[in-house]
């Protein structure tokens, strides 16, 4: 039985505006996305039942709903295009990356399966149509489908891809609580959207800090009055020695730090830790 794995990285938006709210119920936003050295590992293999087998395991693998999550729909739309047949498999997904955090674990883990499939099966399919699967799972799955930096221009989810790296030091800080994205996003109300423009086309880290620290995510104030512990996390990170701004990434609740250093990053991850014992943190850098 030959097993696979596979590492499936995690997404940070270092930016996020809501420009609309579309039919479907998605929104349309623009945001600038990176991704970071924090991973799950997917392991996947054949077997020879009726039955998949899907488990999660690691620091962040319970309360994820078994019988309904990005796997099972992944698998329950690629047998209903008939795209894999008489198989079934036994997937572990290694969950280190937090449930509900806004960083996107569950759809790096559906993206990655997906290419899986599409390369190991030889199921041959064009870029539109993993697209277009990726899709049917969730609004952030066609992102997590290349590891490079992404920026969603806000018009018609375009995606544009950056080749250049960003060599960005990261503190990112979990305050165990798992937000609700359809929750924020019900409460958020948007103001002057069809005025806002924006893009991204920088060409050095300077430049870069530049443009984000102009940037926000417009969830963040949601977010805060829902979980007043966020804004109190956001903070205490803003103030520590080299940190160039701090905000939640997605729609919460973790929080993130861009910092000068990793030396700087480390040393504000240990006084996170004296002050908010029981929180997950991780000092990252983006890939």
């Amino acid at each position: 039985m030959k097993i696979f794995k596979i590492k499936s990285y995690c997404k940070v938006n270092l930016s996020l505006k809501v420009i609309k709210k579309l039919k479907n119920g998605y929104h349309n936003i623009s945001s600038l996305i990176t991704f970071v050295d924090l991973y799950d590992i997917i392991t996947i293999s054949k077997i020879d039942k009726s039955k998949d087998i899907i488990s999660f395991s690691g620091k962040f693998g319970k309360g994820i709903d078994k019988k309904n999550n990005t796997i099972t729909k992944l698998l329950i739309l690629l047998r209903k295009k008939k795209l894999i047949k008489e198989q079934s498999f036994k997937i572990n997904i290694e969950k280190n990356i937090p449930y509900g955090s806004g960083l996107g674990g569950g759809s790096s883990n559906a993206s990655n399966l997906l290419n899986y499939f599409n390369n190991k099966m030889k199921l041959k399919l064009k870029k539109n149509k993993i697209i277009n699967l990726a899709k049917k799972i969730g609004s952030d799955v066609p992102i997590c489908l290349e590891k490079k930096n992404t920026f969603l221009t806000g018009k018609k989810n375009k995606i544009l891809r950056i080749n250049k790296k960003f060599n960005l030091n990261l503190l990112i800080v979990y305050p165990n609580i798992v937000c609700s994205t359809k929750k924020i996003y019900r409460r958020y109300r948007i103001k002057n959207s069809t005025k806002y423009q924006s893009y991204f086309n920088e060409k050095n880290n300077i430049k870069l800090i530049d443009y984000l620290k102009r940037e926000k995510n417009d969830l963040e104030k949601i977010v805060i009055k829902i979980y007043p512990k966020v804004g109190e996390i956001i903070y205490c990170i803003r103030g520590q020695k080299g940190c160039l701004f701090s905000r939640i990434t997605g729609s919460g609740s973790a929080c993130i730090g861009i910092f000068s250093n990793r030396p700087n990053a480390i040393s504000a991850q240990k006084l996170i830790r004296s002050r908010y014992p029981k929180y997950w943190s991780v000092v990252s850098k983006t890939i």
